[in-house]
């Protein structure tokens, strides 16, 4: 008798917690894989993407800074643009819309700067062509890239100048660049 009795009592439990996997099942169905993002998410870094490849090289920051900066964002944007002839002129970039090179690895980018420093009426006073490479790879598209670079001229007059600086993405083809100016306070 003890038996019969616990027997309904044993089903009934069994179908409770037949039920509760089911709806737990049902539920986890109905909501998206933990740690996947959204789909809309997916579409948005889809739109990104197209974005990016169809701006082609740009800039989204060049200025004069103090000193170097220390990674994407992390730079101290310099008051004002005055120079004595002395000084190093640090600037820092962030160029987008650069294209990728796909392997089996990831995606690569590559791009090269040159300069030229000019006076206000367009004499150049120095250039160089290639003379920084910033490059590197990953697993994905790498799309927060800081270029800092650091100009020192020496027996600069007094005066007015512009500094030219131009990247080339050597894998998309596409060139761009953007010019400070700047003026040296002192000099021989």
């Amino acid at each position: 008798m003890v038996a019969g009795r616990r027997a309904p009592g044993q089903i009934v439990s069994a179908v409770l917690i037949a039920g509760g996997l089911l709806a737990g099942l049902a539920n986890a169905q109905a909501q998206p894989e933990t740690g996947r993002p959204s789909d809309a998410f997916q579409d948005a870094l889809t739109a990104f993407d197209q974005a990016w490849t169809a701006s082609g090289l740009a800039f989204t920051a060049a200025t004069f800074t103090n000193g170097s900066a220390t990674g994407y964002g992390q730079y101290e944007p310099r008051g004002n643009a005055l120079f004595s002839a002395e000084d190093t002129l640090s600037v820092y970039a962030e160029p987008v819309g650069y294209a990728f090179r796909e392997s089996g690895d990831g995606f690569a980018y590559e791009l090269t700067a040159s300069y030229r420093l000019l006076t206000l009426s367009g004499q150049v006073l120095a250039e160089q062509d290639t003379f920084a490479t910033f490059s590197g790879s990953g697993r994905g598209k790498q799309r927060e890239l800081s270029a800092t670079l650091a100009y020192q001229f020496s027996g600069l007059p007094a005066g007015d100048y512009r500094l030219e600086t131009s990247f080339k993405d050597e894998i998309g083809g596409t060139q761009n660049g953007f010019t400070l100016p700047f003026t040296v306070t002192g000099g021989n």
